[in-house]
């Protein structure tokens, strides 16, 4: 049994039948997917919560290109390497277009699963294409922007390629004649100001360092739940009930909800079952004290879904991928 608790940085005491870590994507090739398999890049948004019957696949291997077009610049990144150094790495050479993504934890690989998003951008803004192993035609094949289907973090990945593909190289296309996006939350205050693309990223890694924990000093997996898109009827009703209570248009009849707002407003910041609890400068996160448990993590979830939903009328869906003995939770798996 190998140990999974600092492969997660929700650090629960799990581990796993067998690791095998891959820094060429030709290892592929030679693993054997019959059996429970679990693909990791850093951990950040998995939780592992009991011991996993099968192999963990962790994705290692690194490269970034860039390549100059006439009005953008072509990112090709290996799956393995970390979201956010690659973005320092890429404003220190003046190119623009992810600060907003800044501080976002995980691997370039995990990015398109999750369609990750902050501040107003999101993944498939800046997106061109991904190369991956299918494990049925035991091939790598490349799919465009269309193919991947990208939804509020969601993609073609948690739906019809789930358990079927691995992302091994994501293509990233970022626009010469750069031009920030402010118009959400706390960055609106940069309008109408003269600012470069690493001025803004200090900003959102100033926003992010201050509601989010950092996993080294205390074990999370970042935000928690995804903020619920609902009717606009309802967002209107919960307006005219909830003096300040954000909301963001979606389409012409959706709105999407703060979801760290419903869980503070529901009395739920800094509440505490066994060794989980939400943390107390941004609900949104769920913190492992050290001596959480699995059991726990599913408790503290049950009971804020129930609770917002009681106040609110909805409902949430965790954000984080969480993985029992021989899959995940989300796609129905049983678990004892």
């Amino acid at each position: 049994m190998q140990s999974l608790q600092s492969l997660h940085t929700f650090a629960l005491p799990t581990h796993c039948q067998k690791l095998v870590r891959v820094t060429a994507s030709e290892q592929l090739q030679s693993i054997d997917f019959n059996a429970p398999f679990f693909i990791l890049g850093e951990g950040s948004n998995s939780v592992f919560l009991n011991d996993f019957e099968g192999t963990v696949i962790q994705l290692a291997n690194r490269g970034i290109t860039v390549s100059e077009q006439d009005s953008h610049y072509q990112i090709r990144v290996a799956a393995g390497e970390s979201w956010h150094p690659m973005v320092l790495k890429l404003l220190d050479m003046g190119i623009g277009g992810l600060e907003n993504l800044a501080l976002i934890p995980g691997t370039v690989g995990a990015a398109p699963v999750q369609n990750i998003g902050a501040y107003g951008v999101e993944l498939a803004d800046v997106f061109s294409h991904l190369t991956g192993y299918h494990l049925e035609t035991q091939s790598f094949i490349t799919l465009d922007k269309s193919a991947c289907e990208f939804g509020y973090r969601d993609s073609v990945f948690k739906q019809a390629l789930y358990g079927r593909f691995i992302i091994t190289e994501v293509v990233l296309k970022l626009p010469k004649q750069w031009r920030p996006v402010l118009d959400y939350g706390p960055l609106r205050d940069l309008i109408g100001r003269e600012v470069n693309a690493q001025q803004v990223a200090n900003r959102v890694m100033q926003i992010r360092r201050s509601k989010l924990p950092d996993p080294a000093q205390c074990a999370n997996a970042g935000s928690f739940f995804k903020n619920p898109v609902v009717s606009r009827a309802l967002a209107s009703e919960l307006r005219a009930r909830y003096e300040g209570i954000p909301t963001y248009p979606v389409s012409d009849n959706k709105e999407k909800l703060a979801a760290g707002w419903l869980i503070e407003r529901a009395g739920l910041k800094s509440h505490r079952i066994g060794g989980i609890r939400v943390y107390d400068k941004q609900a949104l996160v769920l913190v492992n004290d050290g001596q959480g448990t699995g059991r726990d993590l599913l408790t503290m979830i049950e009971h804020i879904q129930a609770t917002v939903l009681a106040k609110f009328a909805v409902e949430l869906s965790p954000e984080v991928r969480l993985i029992g003995r021989n899959g995940e939770l989300s796609k129905g798996v049983e678990h004892g």
